[in-house]
């Protein structure tokens, strides 16, 4: 690398590997308790002061309530019949990674887009860290513009570098330098 080399992994760097069973059996049962659509106990899971920080669209939720009255409540409105997958989860420590989908049913409004009833599938990657067997901050980064697509909006107005892969546009290049 080119210069000065920045500082990476520092919130990782120093965790205790004799936590990662016990971050497993959180990240597990809390997996559980979203699968079976628990609101009101989810804080079995998740300490009151939690941060939730998700991408656009999905805000950052701060503490318990937040997360219950801002994401939970909101997303089980929109969505009924979900079930969560997991498709790989990592374990190191404190520290816990999934990425998968959840299948669900538009039954509620979404981001102004009234009820389909079509079956979606909605993808997701978590990281978590597990502090005292409760989650004190969870990443999120949850792929709404695929959501959208299924429900027949474009939100990049077909501007999506997906035309590159299909042939149907060129993909800008960098000057020479």
């Amino acid at each position: 690398m080119k210069g000065s080399r920045p500082e990476q992994a520092v919130l990782s760097r120093d965790t205790d590997m004799s936590k990662t069973d016990e971050t497993r059996r959180v990240i597990e049962g809390m997996v559980d308790g979203l699968n079976d659509h628990r609101i009101n106990d989810i804080g079995d899971f998740f300490a009151d002061g939690f941060r939730w920080m998700g991408n656009v669209g999905c805000g950052t939720k701060n503490g318990l309530k937040e997360f219950q009255d801002n994401w939970q409540r909101p997303f089980q409105a929109a969505f009924s019949d979900k079930v969560c997958v997991d498709e790989a989860r990592l374990y190191m420590g404190e520290w816990a990674a999934a990425f998968g989908r959840q299948e669900a049913v538009h039954s509620g409004t979404f981001m102004g887009i009234e009820a389909t009833g079509k079956k979606v599938e909605i993808r997701y990657m978590d990281f978590w860290k597990v502090e005292e067997g409760r989650i004190t901050d969870n990443w999120v980064m949850v792929d709404f513009p695929h959501v959208m697509a299924q429900l027949g909006v474009d939100v990049f107005n077909g501007e999506g570098w997906e035309a590159f892969d299909r042939g149907e546009r060129e993909a800008p290049r960098p000057d020479a330098r």
